[in-house]
């Protein structure tokens, strides 16, 4: 049994459990996240399946250290929080026990995050000296998800990008202003954003080199930070350093944190921050085509391209025939793979009805069906599609 063969490492594993809920891993983080106290002693919380580029995988998230030196106000590892307990691994025997968990076949990867404990530089080298031994020693080739700390050096994020699939450089407000608010003691510019730009101009520097993918977070919510602020962050890090993704992170309150009387954001806010940084990343959005609320918002009651549409195409549909691509992209229902598929059946005969699209694979075309015309006409609307 694996808790015969490791039962430190693995028992420490085990009270890690939940502390990793508020670092999502995967390319569907709300369902990564799961309500219930911490240290649970149960191994199984700390293996999650996520959805990664290398396909869905079981893996294993923990970090080195649960301890830190910093006091951010919504964190429940800041410095000084007795209900959070402190666990800390050394490289080895984190290397070593999740080698046991993968060569058992529990786990396919890992997301390894920490603390930061006598400096981001020394933490940092504890990460890559987790990843060199679980790299070179037990020759693990699979899926790395590895924590850049805040202000490292530029040797130790072009390693690290060596080691990983991906890496994540946490920004948590989209402003040193509202990071200010929320983690008073670290630098918007000299230590966060700063990583990201090292990043794309490592990857510049060596571009036939394998390097992992950037991703960053946000903590949504908490300190009035707007959506306009965050997706106008976003849109600018995909267009120009690199970005992979970015995690919106719904505000929670912890205990025994100077945040602790707070409420939480609604996550259906999280939600729409989601579909509107995919329309920006997958389907050349401009940050000035969403319908902004006056408080700089988004709307909750509709998604964002719907809101959209409803405004421009409702009474102005568009006739599928006709349409561009970048037309098309702006339909409910049509994604760029519908778009593209629409593009290529044009050539060789009419779409005339919601069934020849749903041929297409476009699997909901009644959601397209008020914003577009087909030989004409705008096709029947299923009048319950949208209560």
């Amino acid at each position: 049994m694996l808790v015969q063969t490791l039962p430190d490492t693995l028992s420490k594993l085990a009270q890690v459990g939940e502390a990793t809920i508020y670092e999502p891993a995967g390319d569907q983080p709300q369902q990564e996240r799961r309500r219930g106290a911490y240290q649970s002693h149960s191994l199984t919380e700390c293996i999650t399946n996520v959805s990664t580029p290398k396909g869905s995988l079981p893996i294993v998230k923990t970090m080195l250290t649960t301890a830190c030196e910093r006091n951010c106000y919504y964190c429940p590892f800041r410095a000084g929080r007795s209900k959070m307990k402190r666990i800390t691994f050394s490289p080895d025997e984190l290397a070593q026990g999740f080698d046991t968990l993968q060569r058992a076949g529990q786990v396919k990867g890992m997301f390894l995050s920490s603390g930061i404990i006598k400096g981001s530089v020394t933490t940092q080298d504890k990460i890559i000296d987790t990843a060199e031994l679980v790299r070179k020693r037990y020759d693990y080739r699979g899926y790395l998800h590895l924590k850049i700390m805040p202000g490292v050096e530029y040797e130790q994020l072009y390693r690290l990008m060596q080691l990983a699939d991906r890496f994540s450089v946490n920004l948590e407000g989209p402003t040193q202003e509202r990071l200010n608010a929320l983690a008073p003691k670290k630098d918007f510019m000299g230590e966060l954003l700063k990583m990201l730009q090292w990043a794309e101009t490592i990857r510049r520097e060596h571009p036939y080199e394998k390097l992992a993918g950037t991703v960053t977070q946000f903590v949504v919510g908490a300190v009035g930070d707007t959506d306009l602020e965050l997706l106008s962050l976003s849109s600018r890090l995909y267009r120009q350093m690199g970005l992979t993704r970015a995690y919106y992170s719904g505000f929670s309150p912890v205990e025994q944190t100077p945040f602790e009387n707070l409420a939480s954001t609604d996550p259906l806010r999280e939600h729409r921050l989601y579909q509107a940084s995919f329309l920006l990343r997958d389907y050349g959005w401009n940050i000035e085509e969403f319908p902004f609320t006056t408080g700089g918002n988004l709307e909750l009651e509709l998604d964002p391209k719907r809101a959209w549409a409803e405004i421009y195409l409702r009474s102005d549909p568009i006739d599928i025939m006709q349409a561009s691509k970048h037309q098309l992209l702006r339909v409910p229902g049509i994604g760029p793979r519908g778009a593209d598929a629409i593009l290529r059946a044009r050539r060789l005969g009419r779409l005339t009805e919601l069934s020849h699209l749903r041929q297409l694979n476009i699997r909901t075309p009644e959601r397209a069906a008020p914003y577009i015309l087909l030989d004409g006409h705008q096709p029947p609307i299923q009048l319950d599609l949208f209560l």
